[in-house]
């Protein structure tokens, strides 16, 4: 790998669990306390599991994954924070890393002293930290502190400056985990502009995010980890779509389901402009006995991927549909007046009276762009004129 870039080759990464008793002081008391005759528990597990991937020149990777994935792990692998167990990690350049980005802060120093001491330590010259000085302070928002010391900051302030530190000083590889959402909103969208420039520049970067829809605008590859393995890789798209999969949380209909959902298609392709209308098709089948009264056959319900909050649900009873015995095709039309992001479709059997699903049919991911410009968390569609 001559030019600057990022390979992990069938890594591994083993720890330990419970207590480590590195002192006779330690280790005494925690062998009177264990029972006779019992067994000491199996202490060891895997956090990274036989993980591989490249990120060249141009690229971008998005490492998505749930709580205990492997995913911080894997970005202290590849900043040498920590070692593999087996396998080797190659970093090529010098890096940049938007990790906790004022955790290095001395907080007895100034800001002015901080931002200095920070470029030393990715490799920067002093020359090189004075030219991008004022740069980076204008863009942090705290030019009338930058001569109090740190621990004066409130915890806003500490995060922007970290962040316009780090995302300032000519990285050759980036680093990021979970920054884009330090600061007040204002400096949210500031900090994610950076990142877009940082990412369009050419540089290799890594990202890790719980913010799906970051991932997909940001990335030009991903990979999702659970328990430490690489369960998908492909494009953005792709790995989201199988995150969100609700089969793979396990979910298993309940036998009285009396209606089978087995397609759900999404009649435009690609994204779709807030505001704007989509269709979506359901296919099925209704069991010989019909439904109930108190079930729904049908529910599409929509969820924001990047919280899971719900957004909105539609069903065959609130619109007064009836489907008839056997196959069925549905048509549902939606209007996306929601925030750009990504969104996931899902339709259900629905049981009313229990207010619980029945059986749960595919799920596909939409991606809403911005259509109108508005501020909240729904669209209205308003419109201004003078009278």
């Amino acid at each position: 790998m001559t030019n600057p870039g990022v390979r992990c080759e069938q890594v591994w990464k083993r720890f330990r669990r419970g207590e480590h008793h590195d002192s006779l002081r330690d280790l005494l008391p925690a062998l009177l306390r264990r029972r006779p005759g019992s067994r000491r528990p199996t202490r060891e597990f895997w956090a990274l599991r036989d993980v591989s991937f490249e990120v060249r020149p141009g690229e971008a990777l998005g490492v998505i994954g749930p709580n205990g994935a492997g995913k911080s792990t894997l970005l202290k692998l590849l900043t040498r924070i920590l070692r593999p167990t087996h396998g080797d990690v190659h970093v090529r350049g010098r890096q940049g890393v938007l990790i906790e980005v004022a955790a290095g802060f001395h907080q007895d120093l100034t800001g002015r002293e901080n931002l200095f001491l920070q470029g030393a330590i990715m490799g920067m010259s002093s020359a090189e930290t004075a030219r991008k000085f004022d740069q980076i302070v204008e863009f942090a928002g705290v030019a009338d502190f930058i001569d109090t010391p740190v621990k004066r900051y409130s915890s806003g302030m500490n995060a922007r400056l970290g962040f316009a530190i780090a995302a300032h000083l000519d990285p050759e590889v980036l680093f990021v985990d979970e920054v884009l959402a330090v600061g007040d909103f204002a400096f949210q969208q500031k900090a994610y502009g950076r990142m877009r420039e940082l990412v369009r520049s050419g540089i290799p970067v890594v990202m890790v995010s719980h913010q799906l829809d970051r991932i997909a605008e940001l990335c030009t590859h991903a990979i999702l980890l659970d328990h430490g393995t690489v369960v998908r890789q492909g494009t953005p798209q792709e790995c989201i779509a199988h995150y969100l999969d609700p089969d793979r949380g396990g979910f298993v209909p309940r036998g009285d389901a009396p209606a089978t959902i087995e397609r759900l298609r999404l009649e435009q392709a690609g994204e779709v402009c807030s505001g704007s209308r989509v269709r979506i098709g359901v296919c099925g089948s209704i069991d010989a006995g019909g439904v109930p009264e108190h079930i729904d056959p049908v529910v599409v319900l929509v969820r924001n991927a990047s919280t899971g909050a719900f957004v909105s649900a539609i069903g065959t009873s609130t619109s007064d549909v009836k489907l008839p015995v056997g196959p069925f095709s549905l048509d549902v039309e939606l209007q996306m007046n929601v925030p750009r992001g990504i969104y996931v479709v899902q339709a259900l059997v629905w049981d009313r009276r229990a207010e619980r699903p029945l059986g749960a049919g595919p799920s596909l991911m939409l991606q809403v762009s911005e259509g109108i410009p508005f501020v909240g968390p729904i669209q209205l569609n308003g419109r201004m004129s003078v009278g």
